[in-house]
Parts: C-alpha cells; sequence; structure tokens
C-alpha cells in the first residue's frame, strides 16, 4: 500500500453498479487503491465496469479477498464505517475526525484501511471488532442508511480535504506497528489457551465472549514489539504450568 494512500475495502458488496459508483467517487477524490471482499455477484463484474466509466482503472487495480482479515491482513489501523449503534467499545469518530487520525498516522508510516458494509444492513459486529476505530456519520436517525457510494465519496472527500499533505505526525516515526494478521495470529494463540482453560462458559455467552476479546485486541495500538512480548509472556504463563511461581 502507498504510504499516504489507504485501502478502500468494500466487504460483501451486492451490486455492481455500486461498486463502480465507488471507483468513480475514490478517484475523483485522487485515491485508487481499492479492496473487495466476496462480492456477492462475483468478480470481475461488468456492471460495475460500466459504472465506473472513466474509473475503470480503479476497479482494473482492486484487490479480491475471500475475507475480511485477508483484505485488512497488512494494515496497522482500520476504520469502519457504520451508522448504526454498536455494543462494542471503540472510538467513535465523525469522517472529519477520522480522517485527520488517518492523515497523521500514515505520516508515521503506518498503512490504514477503510471499511466500509454491503448495501443491505451494512457491517456485522464481527466485522466492526476486528477495527480499531468507528467512523461514524451524524445523518437523519430516521433515514440513517447512505449508498456505498455516497458513504466512499464523503470519507474520500475528507482525506482529500485534509490535503493529505505529510505533517509532524504524532511522535511515532519510525514505530515498528504491528500488522492486523499479526494481531490476529496473537489474538488466536490466547483464545485457544482460554478455551483450553474452560474461560468461554457458560456455552450460550462464548460467541460473545470471544467477540470482546477480539475487539479488545483491535483497539491496542500495538508495536510487533508489543506482539512478541505477549507471545513470550503467553509461552512462559503454559510452560509453568498453574501454581508454578509458588
Amino acid at each position: 500500500m502507498d504510504a499516504i494512500q489507504p485501502a478502500f475495502i468494500l466487504v460483501r458488496p451486492q451490486m455492481g453498479e455500486n461498486i463502480g459508483a465507488a471507483a468513480r467517487a475514490m478517484l475523483n477524490f485522487g485515491q485508487n487503491r481499492m479492496r473487495i471482499v466476496a462480492p456477492r455477484d462475483g468478480w470481475p463484474n461488468p456492471k460495475a465496469s460500466a459504472m465506473a466509466s472513466g474509473a475503470g482503472r480503479v476497479l482494473d487495480a482492486a484487490g479480491l479477498y475471500d475475507d475480511v482479515q485477508g483484505a485488512i491482513g497488512d494494515c496497522h489501523y482500520v476504520f469502519a464505517t457504520t451508522a448504526r449503534v454498536r455494543g462494542l467499545t471503540k472510538p467513535v469518530l465523525s469522517p472529519e475526525e477520522a480522517m485527520a487520525e488517518a492523515r497523521a498516522m500514515m505520516a508515521e508510516g503506518k498503512r490504514v484501511g477503510l471499511m466500509f458494509g454491503p448495501e443491505r444492513a451494512g457491517l456485522e459486529n464481527e466485522d466492526v471488532a476486528l477495527a480499531n476505530a468507528i467512523i461514524t456519520v451524524p445523518v437523519n436517525p430516521e433515514f440513517p442508511s447512505l449508498n456505498l457510494g455516497q458513504c466512499v465519496l464523503l470519507v474520500a472527500y475528507e482525506l482529500a480535504r485534509q490535503g493529505m499533505a505529510p505533517d509532524a505526525g504524532r511522535g511515532l516515526e519510525g514505530t515498528d506497528f504491528a500488522e492486523a494478521i499479526e494481531i490476529e495470529k496473537l489474538g488466536d494463540r490466547y483464545e485457544a489457551a482460554l478455551d483450553d482453560a474452560g474461560f468461554f462458559f457458560p456455552e450460550a455467552k462464548a460467541a460473545n465472549m470471544r467477540m470482546n476479546l477480539r475487539n479488545m485486541w483491535s483497539r491496542l495500538d500495538l508495536t510487533r514489539a508489543d506482539v512478541q512480548m505477549l507471545h513470550g509472556m503467553l509461552r512462559q504463563i503454559l510452560r509453568r504450568g498453574p501454581g508454578a511461581g509458588g
């Protein structure tokens, strides 16, 4: 991913026309990094190409992924766009606030992902749990849904309005941040250990407990050194066993 461009990640988009509209919106504001997760009608999609018109180059270069984890795997920080109130504890930002954060992080060398959900109902909680923060727009509460192309347009516009010029960042230049795939593997290991220990009980609450655990990992701004340390901590705990410390 280019240092000054985020990945626009369309999760399970349903209509080719909306994918094409998203491509046009991106290119209108100088963005060309599109990733598509499990499109309902397959890929490539002739309706997307027809709708994209002069922005076909964005579709030609788009990456195709089977799942969200694969699409965000190399990202250091991911924003999820949603209009619905969620039961997940995450920073909730306006597009202006979010793109200011994105700009600062990209100036530090972080790779940023922007997730957009399918047209019918938006992102699922399981998708949002993998993100670090939420972008929400103060729309009419009686009609909160935005078309996929409109949502992409709004975020791409705000990104362009911010200027995308490198700035002083947040004093973290050169920091070796962990990628999403590294944090996912760390979460897998802790989840397996907790499963063996009988932590996910009772069974009726297990799925929600697992999702909350994933949500916790995604909120942490972990470096690669943090991830290595957390792996080492768990390895030592498992090696010594319960009560080994006396």
